[in-house]
C-alpha cells in the first residue's frame, strides 16, 4: 500500500468520523503533557528559555512516539494520521452555529461562538456572529486541515530505518499547534514563557498558509463555481492585513471567494479594536455564508489532498532515507 492510499483512507475516516467528544483524541494527551511540563518549568525565572525547552520536549516526544506507532503497523499509522485532520470537526462547528442562527436563538448562537473565538461575544449581533464564524473557518482550514496534510506528505518523502516520517511530521505539527493554542499568548503570563511556542507555530505555518491562500483555496472556489482570479487578487492585496504573519493568507482567500470583508471593529476583553480589513465588502454578511464557507473548506481539503498527492507521486515514494547501524 503506497502512502497516497494510506492518506486517502485517513482522509475518508476524518470525513466520516470527525472528532467525537467521547474519543480520547491524541491532542488531549499532548495537552496533558504541556500542562505537566508547564507546572514543572514555569516556576523558573528564565521563562523564555524554559518555555522554549518545554516546546522542544513536547514536539520531540510527540514525534518520537509517533515514529514507533507508525513502525508497529500500517493500520495504526492510518488511524493516527486521521486524528491529525479536523475537516469534519471544523465544518460541524460551523454548521452548528448556522442551525442555531436559523432557529432564531441568538443567545445560544453567542454561547456556541464563544467556544471558537477569544473575542467578546455577549454583545454580538447576527452579522458579527457570522463574520466571526467565517474568520474561524478560514483560519482553521490551514491549522486543522491543510497544514497537517502538508506535513504528512512531506514526512512521507523521508524514511528512517524504512519507516516513513509522515506520522511524526503530522503529529509533530499538531504538537506545535497545540502549544500555540495553550501558551502562545501575548498576555502577562505567557508573553515570555510562550514566546518560543508562538514563534515555532508561525514558522511551521509559513509555507502551508501561503500555499492555501495563493492556490488551494482559490482553486476550491473555482470548482464551486466562483472565479479563481478574485480570491487570488484579494490574497495578494490583503494577506498582510493581519496581526498574525500567517492567518491573513487564508482569510484573504476566503474573503475574496465569498465576497465579504473580514476585520473591522472587534471587542476583546471589554476593549474595542479596529482590525485592518480583509476583502471587499460586496455584500453584508448573511447566515447562508456559513454554508458557503463550509463547502469552500471541504473543497479546499480535497484540492489539497489531490495537489499534495500529485506532487508526492511526481517526486517519488522516498526522497531521503536514513539507516543507522
Amino acid at each position: 500500500m503506497n502512502f497516497y492510499e494510506i492518506y486517502g483512507i485517513a482522509y475518508i475516516l476524518d470525513l466520516i468520523l470527525g472528532d467525537p467528544h467521547w474519543f480520547p483524541h491524541p491532542v488531549r494527551f499532548i495537552g496533558k503533557l504541556i500542562e505537566l511540563l508547564e507546572k514543572l518549568f514555569y516556576r523558573f525565572k528564565c521563562k523564555k528559555f524554559f518555555g522554549g525547552l518545554m516546546a522542544v520536549l513536547v514536539i520531540g516526544i510527540t514525534a518520537i512516539i509517533s515514529y514507533y506507532i507508525a513502525k508497529v503497523s500500517v493500520g495504526l499509522e492510518i488511524f493516527f494520521l486521521y486524528t491529525t485532520l479536523a475537516t469534519k470537526s471544523l465544518g460541524g462547528e460551523g454548521l452548528k452555529i448556522y442551525r442555531v442562527l436559523k432557529s432564531g436563538d441568538l443567545n445560544r448562537a453567542k454561547s456556541e461562538i464563544s467556544y471558537l473565538v477569544s473575542r467578546d461575544t455577549e454583545s454580538m449581533d447576527e452579522v458579527q456572529i457570522v463574520r466571526s464564524t467565517l474568520e474561524t473557518i478560514a483560519e482553521n482550514s490551514v491549522d486543522g486541515v491543510i497544514a497537517p496534510m502538508f506535513y504528512g506528505f512531506l514526512g512521507a518523502l523521508i524514511t528512517v530505518h524504512g519507516v516513513s516520517l509522515a506520522l511524526p511530521f503530522a503529529m509533530g505539527y499538531k504538537a506545535v499547534n497545540t502549544l500555540d493554542s495553550m501558551v502562545g499568548y501575548k498576555n502577562e503570563k505567557y508573553i515570555d514563557f510562550g514566546m518560543v511556542s508562538a514563534r515555532i507555530d508561525d514558522l511551521f505555518n509559513l509555507v502551508p498558509a501561503r500555499i492555501a491562500g495563493m492556490f488551494i483555496i482559490p482553486m476550491a472556489s473555482f470548482f464551486l463555481g466562483n472565479t479563481f482570479s478574485k480570491p487570488v487578487h484579494i490574497f495578494y492585496r490583503d494577506r498582510l492585513n493581519h496581526s498574525s504573519p500567517n492567518s491573513g493568507h487564508p482569510e484573504a482567500a476566503f474573503a475574496g471567494s465569498l465576497g465579504v470583508q473580514f476585520g473591522g471593529k472587534t471587542s476583546y476583553f471589554g476593549k474595542f479594536y479596529n482590525k485592518p480589513t480583509i476583502g471587499d465588502k460586496i455584500k453584508e454578511f448573511q447566515t447562508e455564508d456559513i454554508k458557503r464557507a463550509f463547502k469552500l473548506m471541504y473543497m479546499s481539503s480535497f484540492v489539497a489532498l489531490i495537489t499534495f498527492g500529485i506532487i508526492y507521486m511526481m517526486i517519488g515514494r522516498e526522497l531521503i532515507g536514513f539507516t543507522w547501524r
